[in-house]
């Protein structure tokens, strides 16, 4: 199995590549070593993109610093107290950790030296898939025999998961995201009792912290099977301040083939907490969504209540014109999941048909400003947004067919 991983490392693009063998020359000399370790190792083994590189050493963050830029290299002291320097080699960063031992732990606050020990240095970490090491040459440093469980996609926290978690309480999101995106059969037992067991702890975290957790366990393959044992855990309502409603959500991401927009976290909380109205803004505060998170949920939570609320199929151009593409498509999709059965019978247009639509139909541009009609000598003031309010019902009634000129006619009728 070693053999196996260190021809995979050793073949890896971003080990090849100049960039990280500039920022190995600089700093695994002198006695010291440095080494990649986990998510990158990680993806790489299981067949994911490496998004970003972390590398562990023993030295300490002034001489990573010194020795990077005597290298010609960027140093920055991103996180220097605690260890981290971010090194940027043509471009691209690096964060660069001195190896750490906790010596005493306070719920997140732990007592950190720096030492040369990688082992212990492992010890300190969440699962033992991510104690990894590989060196500059790609040979696999395995402390914990974490090797086996990545193969096998088997999430474990390192040593007494109670213990892992009581250093961080986000660790017990983090262990469902984990799983949610890299693991494979039956969740661990262990960490999921002790989840369970100090599930309370959530409740000390920031909302940003919890709120970046769940974005990133939202878009994750298998989030709609972590999250419905969140939600039997009482997880879920601890995170977000309500109730879920898991069955729609799995309705939703059985779209992931068709449809990109079923991993996006704002759509996933429509379809999970999008009760009613209030629920979006209650979900957006709680998990400190930016402006822009919080208006294409209640975008899309507003075309989904306009294809429940119906008598007949809403118009998909007016949908478009109306709310954007986005939008459009969000309360199409919130809308299948809560109602998948229906289209089963024939009693609705088809679905599939519909996305297409949405996806593919130019959104319609009424032509006409207040100037247009003002010019026609039609009087300024609140008449002329009437008038146009009036005209754009026509124009939607012709379905979007009339142009500037036929509705320009319009006017001098109606002036």
């Amino acid at each position: 199995m070693k053999e196996k991983a260190h021809q995979i490392l050793a073949a890896a693009d971003w080990l090849l590549s100049k960039d990280i063998q500039a920022v190995f020359s600089a700093i695994d000399r002198d006695g010291d070593s440095a080494r990649v370790v986990g998510g990158a190792i990680r993806n790489t083994l299981l067949g994911y993109s490496v998004p970003d590189i972390d590398i562990a050493t023993t030295a300490t963050p002034q001489d990573v610093m010194r020795r990077a830029s005597n290298a010609g290299l960027k140093a920055i002291g991103t996180g220097i107290d605690h260890g981290t320097i971010t090194v940027i080699s043509n471009g691209f960063p690096y964060e660069v950790t001195t190896l750490r031992e906790d010596v005493e732990t306070y719920g997140r606050q732990a007592r950190v030296v720096f030492g040369r020990d990688w082992t212990k240095d492992a010890l300190r970490r969440d699962f033992t898939m991510n104690a990894l090491y590989v060196d500059r040459h790609g040979y696999l440093h395995d402390p914990l025999d974490g090797l086996e469980d990545c193969f096998a996609r088997r999430v474990r926290f390192i040593g007494d998961p109670d213990m892992r978690i009581r250093e961080d309480y986000l660790r017990i999101l983090r262990f469902f995201r984990i799983y949610a995106a890299y693991g494979e059969g039956d969740m661990d037992a262990d960490g999921l009792g002790a989840c369970l067991r100090e599930r309370d702890g959530l409740r000390h975290l920031s909302a940003e912290r919890i709120g970046h957790e769940m974005r990133r366990l939202m878009a994750a393959p298998k989030a709609a099977i972590a999250l419905r044992m969140m939600n039997d855990c009482g997880l879920w309502e601890i995170a977000t301040g309500g109730l879920a409603r898991i069955d729609d959500y799995d309705a939703l991401r059985a779209l992931d083939g068709i449809a990109a927009e079923t991993r996006d976290p704002e759509l996933g909380l429509i379809v999970l907490a999008g009760f009613v109205r209030e629920d979006v803004d209650r979900v957006a505060d709680r998990l400190r969504l930016s402006n822009s998170e919080r208006r294409r949920m209640m975008t899309g939570w507003t075309v989904y209540k306009q294809f429940r609320q119906a008598d007949t199929w809403p118009d998909l151009k007016w949908l478009l014109y109306v709310h954007g593409r986005q939008g459009a498509i969000d309360g199409l999709l919130a809308y299948w999941a809560a109602f998948e059965g229906q289209y089963r019978t024939g009693s609705k247009p088809d679905f599939s048909k519909s996305l297409q639509t949405l996806r593919t139909a130019d959104i319609p541009i009424f032509p006409l400003k207040g100037a247009d009609v003002i010019a026609l000598g039609h009087p300024p003031g609140p008449g002329v947004g009437q008038l146009l309010k009036s005209l754009e019902q026509i124009w939607r009634e012709s379905g979007f067919t009339l142009d500037k000129k036929d509705l320009m006619s319009r006017v001098v009728i109606n002036v």
